[in-house]
């Protein structure tokens, strides 16, 4: 049976504090569940039904980010930027996380497998 997951990606070049790093993971979780259900609701409900699994990692930088992001663009993964709302830490349109998928573990892996837990 395929397994199914999500990735979420958080920038650590923000100095965020925990709470919103956590708040910022949670909004990326969120939004591209969302797009996921929306776009391929059999993927999804497979996710939801197996337990929801999520995994966090981190990334350095903006550059690096891009550099994903354009992996899932040419991959045709599906994937969310969160930018801030600029409220608090940071400014406004700063962009804090990257929610990823879900997708099948073996296809986000091959982006994601080298990153290192936040």
């Amino acid at each position: 049976m395929d397994e199914y997951k999500q990735v979420i990606l958080v920038r650590t070049d923000l100095s965020m504090g925990t709470g919103k790093k956590c708040a910022q993971a949670c909004h990326a979780s969120i939004s591209s569940a969302d797009l996921v259900r929306i776009k391929n609701k059999d993927v999804w409900k497979k996710w939801k039904n197996t337990g929801q699994k999520k995994v966090v990692l981190k990334v350095s930088d903006m550059e690096e980010l891009n550099d994903i992001v354009s992996k899932l663009e040419k991959n045709k993964i599906p994937f969310f930027l969160i930018r801030d709302a600029g409220l608090t830490q940071l400014a406004p349109g700063t962009t804090t996380a990257l929610g990823i998928g879900p997708a099948r573990s073996i296809t986000l892996d091959k982006v994601t497998g080298d990153l290192k837990l936040l």
